[in-house]
């Protein structure tokens, strides 16, 4: 019974340690982002000289920071977040529907072809992007590609790797027989994925488009250099141009808006959040 006892509170101790680490780490990760709260609200001097400083009656700037950044510069705000929207909806469409139909046919046909592009796409995941970034831009001016309206299919090229390699994974434990039962019932390919397989990539859907939503929307690099940044700006690189003259920043009208563009995200998150472990844990099942 002792020993009993002594193991008990070993693992009790054992517990304690790990928890009161994984609240250093919470508290790490969650600082930055205090860090745009509070200085969304000071004045621009005040950020820089108490950046962690709480608000007070002499630092405190309401919504000064906001109201300066939507209308800071030549360029609008709000078509920046349009643009912003409508690329984030429509990659993470085509990543959801492309990806999941070319893992199901992958998955189900099992030829060596499917085997090469299946491995392609996971090696695609470790390729750095700095690797192509260069041949991508000169490749997306020459195809037409460097268009909000456009962009969503480069996404669709780099989104593809994690995509794939989640939805197979999930594909791989759903029995053949249902698809079969289908097929008897006088469904073709299109209904049978459509109709049977696709509502069973429930939890998986919601789990690649949570993480492919917050990759798109908070994306600098790869708008940059596709997008003509003079007539299209996410709003990532909107934000980047919040420079007065000699290059001067107004720390506190950036951190307005990087609060404006992150509560979405994070809103969406928290609302989301139990379906990326559902989505990664049904995708581990297999394979």
């Amino acid at each position: 019974m002792p020993e009993r006892i002594k193991t008990l509170a070993s693992k009790h101790r054992g517990l304690v340690v790990v928890s009161v680490i994984m609240a250093i780490v919470c508290v790490i990760w969650v600082l930055p982002v205090a860090a745009v709260i509070l200085n969304a609200f000071k004045w621009n001097t005040f950020v820089k000289t108490d950046t962690f400083a709480l608000w007070n009656a002499e630092n405190f700037a309401g919504w000064s920071n906001f109201i300066t950044g939507v209308t800071f510069g030549n360029y609008n705000f709000w078509l920046a977040a349009w643009y912003s929207t409508f690329i984030t909806i429509v990659s993470t469409f085509l990543i959801l529907l492309f990806c999941s139909m070319a893992a199901w046919y992958i998955t189900r046909v099992d030829s060596i072809w499917c085997k090469i592009i299946y491995y392609l796409c996971i090696f695609s995941m470790v390729v750095p992007f700095q690797m192509v970034m260069f041949t991508l831009s000169s490749t997306a001016d020459q195809l037409k590609l460097n268009t909000p309206w456009t962009i969503p299919i480069v996404y669709l090229g780099f989104g593809a790797g994690l995509a794939i390699f989640m939805f197979v994974g999930f594909v791989k434990s759903i029995p053949v027989e249902i698809e079969e039962a289908a097929s008897i019932d006088g469904c073709g390919p299109v209904r049978t994925f459509f109709f049977v397989v696709l509502p069973m990539l429930r939890s998986t859907l919601i789990s690649v488009g949570i993480l492919e939503i917050m990759w798109v929307w908070n994306d600098y690099l790869l708008p940059v250099l596709v997008l003509d940044i003079n007539q299209y700006r996410t709003i990532p690189i909107h934000i980047q141009y919040l420079k007065g003259s000699y290059g001067t920043v107004d720390l506190g009208a950036t951190m307005a808006l990087i609060l404006m563009a992150i509560i979405p995200v994070i809103v969406f998150y928290l609302a989301c959040q139990k379906y990326i472990i559902a989505g990664v844990a049904a995708g581990a099942v297999k394979g």
